[in-house]
């Protein structure tokens, strides 16, 4: 079975992660580049984002405004953890933000943020030890359903859950483990 969305948050922490050649409807997807490391190969990274740009996928870099600059990327992705309230600046600026949230705190943070889309995490079950609690389909369709703004879907998605998709509340999802695990597998199963 397929996943009919208009959106697709795809998240990476490298660009080896993904094979832009394996994505064949473009316009659909939104790669997120999640850097956590200090080494950043900025001439990489940059023929990575152009290639982006010539097969029409949106790319964000997470947390970082002086390197989306740089690399002229169409938005910022504003993590859950990062509660700095300096970012609202941003929100006046061309560029379109994306915030991360787990709790109802966190989505008024990033409200504040000036985010223009909201990732709530953890739909499913994960197996990460620190992290514990997910919000399920019912709770997620309920939240979804209070709130003005739409929220895409994070956490525990993969293979065996992802026909669940299709009855969640939101017109995108974001996939990060499964991305790197098996992207061939994931890229055929959404439209």
């Amino acid at each position: 079975m397929f996943v009919y969305k208009k959106k697709y948050f795809l998240i990476i922490e490298n660009i080896k992660d993904i094979d832009l050649k394996s994505i064949k409807i473009f316009e659909k997807f939104i790669i997120i580049y999640r850097n956590q490391s200090k080494l950043i190969n900025i001439e990489k990274l940059s023929i990575f984002r152009n290639n982006c740009k010539a097969k029409r996928i949106d790319f964000y870099i997470a947390n970082d405004f002086k390197l989306m600059s740089i690399l002229k990327a169409d938005g910022l992705y504003i993590s859950a953890y990062n509660t700095d309230l300096r970012m609202c600046r941003y929100k006046y600026s061309k560029y379109k933000i994306i915030g991360s949230a787990h709790n109802y705190k966190e989505l008024k943070i990033k409200d504040i943020q000036g985010c223009s889309s909201f990732i709530y995490s953890r739909l499913f079950e994960t197996k990460y030890k620190n992290k514990p609690g997910f919000l399920g389909l019912i709770r997620f369709n309920l939240l979804s359903r209070l709130r003005k703004e739409i929220l895409t879907p994070l956490g525990g998605i993969n293979i065996n859950n992802l026909n669940k998709m299709n009855i969640v509340n939101s017109t995108s999802l974001a996939l990060m483990s499964e991305v790197k695990k098996k992207p061939a597998k994931i890229f055929s199963r959404l439209f």
